[in-house]
């Protein structure tokens, strides 16, 4: 395997783009290895790396089907139900509780709350 030419930040010749570059030009790396990668120096860590792709190897983004955008927000919306109370907390739950704040906290419910009514009243 050969080494990757390596530029500096802000230096890489025209030809070249990074995953987002692409994606802003409606293209994909589709497929092909990294070409180069950039590297931004720091003060105190080790330099930021950044990959480059060559732009005429690139592939178009392929075409959001009906289908898949289905599959899309049915996934988007199993990430807004609580496995707990088994209701829809009206934000996507974060990974680090696994459940909506009403029930990780129950003590800071709003008043008159209980099982038997929705936990995710406006308060």
């Amino acid at each position: 395997m050969a080494a990757l030419p390596v530029y500096r930040w802000r230096m890489a010749p025209d030809g070249y783009a990074t995953y987002r570059q692409l994606r802003a030009l409606g293209l994909r790396p589709g497929g092909q290895e990294v070409a180069a990668q950039l590297e931004r120096p720091r003060r105190r860590r080790g330099p930021l790396v950044a990959y480059l792709y060559r732009i005429d190897r690139a592939k178009p983004v392929r075409p959001m089907t009906p289908a898949r955008r289905a599959a899309l927000a049915k996934a988007n919306t199993a990430r807004r139900i609580c496995p707990e109370c088994r209701r829809d907390a009206g934000y996507v739950i974060p990974p680090s509780l696994g459940m909506c704040s009403t029930c990780a906290f129950p003590d800071n419910a709003p008043e008159g709350a209980s099982w038997n009514s929705s936990p995710h009243t406006a308060r």
